[in-house]
């Protein structure tokens, strides 16, 4: 099994949008590498705040998950203008209770964000970044949507620039012939709230060409996961 480089990778990988290597000032590296690809993460997040529930100890169940837990958040819409209040977590399904994006977690969940960065505006976002709070997880999307051939594995580790600061990448292996937008999950390992920058590099795919073509690819157990096209909760079959 081999390794590909930046040309083979050019090559052979279904990468839509595609960056090359170069440096951009001020902002954490993407694009094709040696041996790799460095991906972005996208505006869409989901935060996971869990709530106190009346009747016993939440739980969080791989099987039947509850979204009450996460906060959607989209750093690509304008936020509305609701007239103030605090934090209110969606009551029902994300949509129907919009989240304010100057409401997202700020120091503490559920302090309101007091500015708009700066350098937000030059992206067109609202804002240019989230912020997990303390021991806790993000749930979020890449920029690039992926077409894996059949005789590729690809596997996935997190940046450096956030690995210094405590945050961990979490993304399972993309199969032969997955296809869409990569689910990241992104921990906060730290006592103290994060920043993730949206639009910019999050983490580094490796791709593995077998020396022989695999005989049942994702595609043909018609995975659960195939053509995502973004941010995707637990699913069980």
């Amino acid at each position: 099994m081999a390794v590909l480089c930046d040309t083979q990778i050019r090559e052979l990988i279904g990468i839509e949008p595609f960056a090359d290597a170069e440096k951009r000032a001020s902002r954490i590296s993407y694009g094709v590498s040696s041996y790799g690809y460095d991906v972005r993460v996208g505006t869409r997040f989901k935060v996971f705040t869990p709530t106190p529930r009346s009747g016993g100890i939440a739980v969080v169940d791989p099987k039947n998950f509850n979204d009450d837990f996460m906060v959607e958040v989209d750093l690509a819409e304008e936020a509305p203008d609701s007239g103030g209040g605090g934090f209110q977590p969606p009551r029902t399904s994300v949509g129907e209770v919009p989240v304010r994006t100057q409401d997202v977690p700020a120091g503490r969940v559920g302090e309101r964000s007091r500015r708009q960065d700066a350098s937000a505006t030059d992206t067109g976002l609202v804002r240019d970044h989230i912020i997990i709070p303390p021991n806790s997880f993000a749930l979020c999307e890449t920029v690039e949507v992926f077409d894996i051939p059949r005789d590729v594995l690809v596997i996935c580790v997190g940046k450096s620039t956030y690995a210094r600061c405590g945050l961990i990448v979490n993304v399972t292996p993309l199969e032969p012939e997955w296809r869409g937008k990569v689910t990241l999950e992104i921990s906060n390992t730290t006592p103290l709230p994060a920043k993730v920058y949206a639009n910019e590099g999050v983490a580094q795919l490796i791709f593995l060409k077998g020396d022989r073509v695999c005989a049942v690819s994702y595609a043909d157990k018609a995975g659960k996961y195939q053509d995502q096209d973004g941010l995707t909760l637990p699913k069980v079959d």
